[in-house]
């Protein structure tokens, strides 16, 4: 019970990340993009490194042990891939229009703030957004889109927190990295159409919080069938899914905030981080 718990709070703390990105957005008077890059790229090399080197192997020793050393690996890969494959097709099926991690600053915030000089021209681009509808039309399909990006990574968070504790903590961190600048991305066009940060702050909230929902449910349904056989199955599909999104959202939205160098040092970082924190966690 104690560790569904840490996993739930876990999970918890990662998804609603995506409201510390839609306050940061507010609050701070500039962007820093070369933190931003070094970040990101430290967050997926946790994921990529502990995927691949931790996740991926517990999942080929569960169904080597149920299916033997013949059939063990082989399922083993095709639920690596089929993890990808999954969360591949929830990526193609999110128009790119709306895409979530299309980058957006705290300066685009600063500049229609009101009471600033700027003050007419705030007035006239919040009536030119209300004519059309575009910008809230795509902050709150951003706020769809990673809502249902989030669900598989709740239940990935999830699980590899309740089977492997000491590995929950810099997954849950990585993937709370991952989320701020996905919150900045809902509130910033939210808040251009309607003016309210409050509403900006709340589609970014809720955003996230299909982390958690997707850990809970996941949860529930799964609960009655654990076994080697399925938990293995399940860390294959886990590990496959966050590779997937580290090497398609993490690292091209790194190198986009900052130089590519920065994004490859904070990569670089966050494996040997993940390395460390094993080694000195092991049983």
């Amino acid at each position: 019970m104690e560790n569904v718990l840490l996993a739930f709070g876990l999970t918890l703390f990662a998804g609603l990340s995506t409201g510390i990105g839609s306050i940061i957005a507010f609050v701070a008077k500039k962007s820093n993009p070369k933190f931003l890059s070094v970040s990101l790229g430290f967050s997926a090399g946790v994921m990529i490194y502990v995927s691949m080197i931790e996740i991926f192997f517990k999942g080929q020793a569960s169904l080597v042990n149920e299916l033997g050393p013949g059939k063990g690996p082989w399922i083993t890969v095709l639920a690596f891939f089929g993890g990808m494959f999954l969360i591949g097709i929830i990526d193609k099926l999110i128009p790119s229009s709306e895409n979530p991690h299309e980058l957006h600053s705290v300066e685009e915030i600063q500049e229609v703030n009101p009471g600033t000089s700027h003050h007419m021209e705030q007035v006239r681009k919040r009536e030119d957004a209300e004519k059309n509808q575009k910008l809230l039309r795509m902050g709150i399909f951003a706020a769809l889109a990673i809502a249902i990006h989030n669900f598989p990574e709740g239940i990935a968070t999830f699980i590899a927190a309740l089977q492997e504790p000491r590995i929950a903590i810099p997954i849950a961190i990585a993937i709370a990295i991952h989320n701020i600048p996905e919150g900045i991305a809902v509130s910033v066009p939210i808040y251009f159409a309607t003016g309210s940060k409050s509403k900006a702050f709340l589609y970014s909230f809720l955003s996230g919080f299909s982390e958690p929902v997707g850990a809970l449910l996941g949860y529930l349904i799964l609960r009655p069938f654990i076994s080697d056989m399925v938990m293995g199955i399940i860390f294959a599909l886990v590990a496959g899914i966050m590779v997937f999104i580290s090497l398609d959202e993490l690292l091209p939205s790194a190198r986009e905030y900052g130089e590519h160098h920065l994004s490859i040092y904070g990569l670089v970082a966050g494996m040997m981080v993940m390395a460390v924190s094993l080694l000195l966690f092991m049983n």
